[in-house]
């Protein structure tokens, strides 16, 4: 690991500042991500703004009749809040399938959103990787990319979002909530926070430069039956191949979200119209134009089938 310099801000105005005012600097909260990235010198900070003392922890509601979600809340308490797991059941689902116990008693909800991908050849740091090294190439598009994924890609990029908690907070309709060095605040709608790689892979989201993640809102509850399906290689601590986040009221319409398919959380709302009609229906909507490698080519059916799974289990 190299060296590098540290500081603890007293507000998230003077931690974006911070941020701002340091080339090659980076926040820290948990640090679960980060910290390993660092060993692997993936990521090589200069100097480290520690935002845990800054008091985004809470979890309040909002006069909307949502809830306002610190970005320091950690994710087990996420998950456990009562609100949460009455309101907004597919949070909690997804966070519990994330990770282990003692990574969500660290990870942050900030933190979870910004995750860096975890396509093999990103943390190889002897092979072409354009989201760690810009211009050098994508040696997945060649390579093993049976895990990456299978739309929204580009030439420069196939790699996948890795994260459960942000394919909920798609389906959702969160909000993120931001401060940069200035104290100018900005609120951004989940739908166009993750960006697709195009030809700038390594800019993972549509945030600026000194922008600090203060919170995430969640507007009022949506209702009806509300799954979180993930299928992976092994049943704990394994990023999906592909899951499912859905929200099926009692008439059969509702809201799906996909994960492990493409370089962000991907909702197609055009495509829910067709939820009465079924899982294969909706997912040839969700998935059109998607362009499978020969290796990964499976993830279109187990798309399918494991919506099918979440549909079969809302009517039940």
């Amino acid at each position: 690991m190299k060296s590098f310099s540290y500081e603890r801000p007293e507000s998230p105005a003077a931690a974006a500042a911070a941020l701002a005012a340091t080339p090659n600097a980076k926040f820290i909260a948990g640090g679960t991500n980060l910290l390993d990235l660092m060993k692997l010198q993936i990521e090589t900070p200069t100097h480290l703004v520690d935002v845990n003392g800054l008091g985004l922890d809470t979890i309040a509601p909002t006069p909307e009749g949502g809830l306002r979600i610190g970005a320091l809340v950690r994710n087990t308490d996420l998950a456990a809040d009562a609100r949460v797991r009455r309101d907004y059941g597919v949070l909690s689902r997804a966070l519990l399938a994330g990770a282990s116990g003692q990574l969500r008693n660290k990870a942050t909800t900030a933190g979870n959103l910004l995750q860096r991908t975890r396509c093999p050849y990103f943390y190889d740091t002897a092979q072409a990787c354009n989201k760690r090294r810009p211009g050098s190439g994508c040696s997945a598009l060649d390579g093993v990319s049976r895990q990456l994924a299978i739309i929204g890609g580009s030439e420069a990029c196939i790699a996948t979002h890795p994260g459960d908690m942000a394919v909920a907070m798609r389906v959702l309709d969160a909000t993120v909530e931001t401060v940069d060095a200035l104290g100018h605040e900005r609120a951004i709608p989940i739908a166009d926070f993750h960006r697709l790689p195009g030809d700038r892979p390594e800019a993972d989201t549509t945030l600026k430069s000194d922008e600090l993640i203060t919170a995430v809102t969640l507007p009022k509850p949506l209702g009806g039956t509300q799954i979180y399906r993930k299928v992976r290689d092994r049943a704990s601590y394994a990023f999906a191949l592909v899951s499912v986040a859905a929200v099926i009221q009692p008439d059969g319409t509702g809201r799906v979200a996909l994960g492990g398919v493409g370089p962000k959380p991907w909702r197609v709302e055009a495509a829910e119209a067709d939820l009465p009609r079924g899982a294969k229906a909706v997912t040839a909507g969700l998935l059109a134009g998607a362009e499978p490698t020969r290796e990964n080519a499976y993830k279109l059916t187990l798309a399918e089938r494991t919506l099918g799974a979440a549909l079969t289990e809302a009517r039940a």
